[in-house]
């Protein structure tokens, strides 16, 4: 019964999509009052009924419910029930059904808490968002309905991915998604904006919260699933430059760009049409990423579908969508028109700088991930693009935003000096220069370590030094600089994290990268080996029964070279329903870096075969993640995004915000 009204629920939301898609645009052209108070109800319905279709779904995962299609692939009794929750998502129909509960999350929240738009400028955001919900609800139901029966249900079902049985994995794509989705809301702004014809400040005060709030999510979605790949996949990498990976990782840069381009826009009124095709290329991403998950087009860990059919759908919503933006942007655009002057040498400059090259590195892995398909199509032949192309390009394009960073925050908007801005940044250049100095005299490099750590010494340094400027550190009585600290914006500490979060992340790849140390060798109880002055003994080997798996653990005593001594437990484990076994990585993480080890099988000599690593500065990635993640939460609580930005008057248009 349950399942039945879960399924009537989401039709029911594809008949309100339909509705939300069409009428706040006629209550837009014909400023009718009465409709455009519609509109907001609309969203929140159509919210409530995907929410409900999604618990139904949820109910018949978490009671075994095996006469549902989806259940009876995707799970089984002996599974423990964190797996049997999160198994609603690991599939292609669940997570679908997933991605639209967001989606429509975020127009009901543009809904209730954008009370203080311009009314026509509400109805066509939540017109848009509900276009884009009314297309992947039909893809839902006409393709891939999680509520399909099964007459003659067995007693058990078939089980889950075992990969996709693990903590990090069940939060991994609840954030992801929230952040590839999160981006629709900037993109319904632009659209809108582009139909009325007005881009503004306020209008930019709109969108920022919306697009920091899906670039914290898809940062923190993109860590985890590094941190999954790490601990999990037994291969001692957190980033292999798969094309799905990529997939994740263009929307981010396009949402990082986004960001700094809509300051520019808020402060200055300048660069609107510039912001209007960051949010359109954010989104466009976004729904890049999902039909290269589900159309079957490539091969990865991370694709939940191979039906081309289904991805012939995606494929033509991604055209609707991307063609018809595009083709609107080229029509509304040239009638957009820029605000204040600047000179290059300029805050304004920094961004448009930080703006060009994210662009272009997002263009770069755009370029790596689709030419193979691309060449693979037209001729039959099959390529791949791997770490040395990204490397090779990637690199060289990010390292001048770093240096950029920590000089932009200091500029003063319209003209700056750079000479004046350098003196302020000596601090941070002698930093460097020690921080070279010193991992020369530690490692004796190589080279792009000691380049990759003085970078990070001069954008934590330079970050900081900026933010003990505004509150007058050291050049003002300790009350005073804690006073000015109080009183500071908060989007003022979050820039100072998300920036020095990006150095620390600089310093751990680089670390990690530089002076990892590996060994690959067959052992005996009781046998050793030697990494990196730490000894590795094979103590003990058992096997145990786990709620739904068979697993084989090692006992691997490591001795440090300060005579302290370490235990690790790595596993192998055989899942009994899906016969698919399974490496659980034994970690020790700390402040200097990670000592990993892993077991695999017999050889034919009946020693195991092991795999351990000493990787240096590893997990300084992570945090310098969270820090970031804090950093936009910070931004995010700012006073001044809670309160937005006040409704227009009829008789004056908005003036832009004073710059800080």
């Amino acid at each position: 019964m349950i399942v039945e009204i879960g399924h009537y629920a989401l039709i029911l939301s594809l008949v309100m999509a339909v509705a939300q898609s069409t009428i706040p645009f006629i209550a837009a052209s014909r400023r009718d009052p009465v409709l455009l108070l519609v509109a907001p109800r609309l969203a929140i319905t159509c919210f409530a009924l995907v929410a409900a279709s999604f618990v139904a779904l949820t109910y018949a995962y978490v009671t075994s419910d095996f006469s549902v299609l989806n259940v009876l692939a995707n799970s089984h009794t002996s599974k423990p029930m964190i797996y049997k929750i999160t198994g609603v998502w690991a599939n292609h129909e669940g997570s679908m059904l997933l991605w639209v509960m967001i989606l429509t999350l975020f127009g009901g929240a543009v809904a209730a808490f954008g009370r203080n738009l311009p009314p026509t400028l509400l109805a066509r955001v939540l017109g848009v968002m509900g276009l884009i919900a009314a297309g992947f609800i039909l893809f839902i139901v006409l393709t891939s309905n999680p509520f399909e029966r099964v007459l003659n249900p067995p007693l058990d079902g078939e089980g889950m991915n075992p990969l996709l049985q693990d903590p990090g994995i069940a939060i991994h794509p609840p954030f992801l998604y929230l952040g590839y989705v999160g981006f629709s809301v900037a993109f319904a702004f632009a659209v809108a904006a582009l139909i009325e014809g007005r881009v503004d400040p306020a209008w930019a005060r709109w969108v920022r919260p919306w697009t920091l709030a899906a670039w914290v999510f898809l940062t923190a979605g993109i860590g985890l699933g590094s941190w999954w790949a790490y601990y999990e996949l037994g291969w001692g990498g957190w980033w292999f430059w798969d094309p799905v990976e990529n997939a994740s990782f263009m929307p981010w840069l396009a949402g990082t760009a986004l960001l700094h381009s809509a300051i520019v826009v808020e402060k200055r009124d300048a660069l609107k049409s510039w912001t209007i095709f960051l949010a359109i290329l954010a989104f466009s991403f976004s729904l890049l990423g999902t039909f290269l998950v589900r159309s079957g087009a490539l091969t990865s860990v991370h694709a939940f579908a191979t039906d081309p059919t289904r991805g012939v759908f995606i494929l033509f919503l991604l055209c609707i969508a991307v063609g018809g933006s595009l083709t609107l942007y080229a029509w509304r655009a040239p009638t957009l028109k820029g605000g204040g002057l600047f000179q290059p040498i300029s805050r304004e400059g920094a961004l448009i700088f930080n703006n060009v090259l994210l662009s272009i590195a997002a263009a770069m892995v755009l370029l790596g991930t689709l030419y193979p398909l691309l060449l693979e199509t037209l001729t039959g032949e099959k390529i791949s693009v791997g770490a040395p192309f990204f490397n090779a390009t990637f690199v060289p394009i990010m390292t001048p935003v770093i240096i950029a960073m920590a000089f932009g925050p200091m500029m003063p908007w319209k003209r700056a000096d750079l000479f004046a801005v350098m003196g302020k940044l000596k601090i941070a250049l002698s930093v460097a220069a020690v921080v070279v100095l010193v991992t020369l005299w530690l490692s004796g490099g190589p080279a792009f370590a000691l380049f990759g750590m003085g970078l990070a010494a001069w954008l934590f340094i330079g970050s900081i030094l900026e933010w003990a400027g505004r509150i007058k550190l050291f050049r003002a009585p300790f009350a005073t600089s804690l006073r000015r600290m109080r009183d500071l914006p908060r989007s003022a500490h979050g820039t100072m994290l998300a920036h020095a979060g990006v150095a620390i992340v600089v310093a751990g790849i680089t670390g990690s990268q530089a002076w990892t140390q590996e060994s690959v060798q067959s052992l005996g109880i009781g046998e050793s080996a030697h990494i990196a002055d730490h000894r590795f003994t094979l103590s003990d080997i058992r096997e145990y029964q786990g709620p739904n798996f068979v697993a084989r653990e090692a006992t691997v005593t490591i001795t440090t070279p300060g005579e302290r001594t370490i235990v690790l437990t790595p596993e192998k484990r055989v899942y009994t329903v899906e016969g698919m076994p399974t490496t659980e990585a034994g970690i020790r993480s700390g402040f200097t870096g990670d000592i990993y080890a892993v077991i695999g099988d017999q050889d034919e000599s009946g020693k195991w075969i092991t795999r351990f690593y000493v990787k240096p500065m590893i997990p300084w990635m992570w945090a310098g993640g969270l820090v970031m993640v804090f950093g936009g939460l910070m931004s995010l609580s700012d006073r001044r995004y809670r309160i937005g930005a006040p409704v227009r008057s009829h008789k004056a248009s908005a003036k832009p915000a004073p710059a800080e």
